[in-house]
């Protein structure tokens, strides 16, 4: 799915009191999803991830026919009942 928009204006933040004052904050944002992983065992899975299309439409079709033609099996108690325990029965 994506997200269209302007992006949100950047702030720039003061730098905590124990950081001298020509040092700059780390950065945040896009500049910082471009920095290296921390961890080496993150890295394949973001790699798999980057690599993977963002919308598999071909799939969606195909359930979007089976659920139509009544092909897949479709439980819309069992749903709400995943939902209601995803989100912890806010009310």
């Amino acid at each position: 799915m994506k997200i269209t928009g302007a992006p949100a204006p950047s702030v720039p933040l003061a730098p905590p009191p124990e950081m001298p004052a020509g040092a700059a904050p780390a950065a945040a944002g896009p500049a910082a999803a471009a920095a290296p992983l921390q961890s080496d065992t993150l890295a394949p899975a973001m790699d798999a991830l980057r690599a993977m299309p963002e919308i598999d439409h071909a799939r969606v079709a195909e359930l979007r026919d089976a659920l139509a033609k009544g092909e897949l099996p479709f439980d819309p108690a069992r749903l709400a009942g995943l939902i209601e325990r995803f989100h912890g029965k806010q009310r």
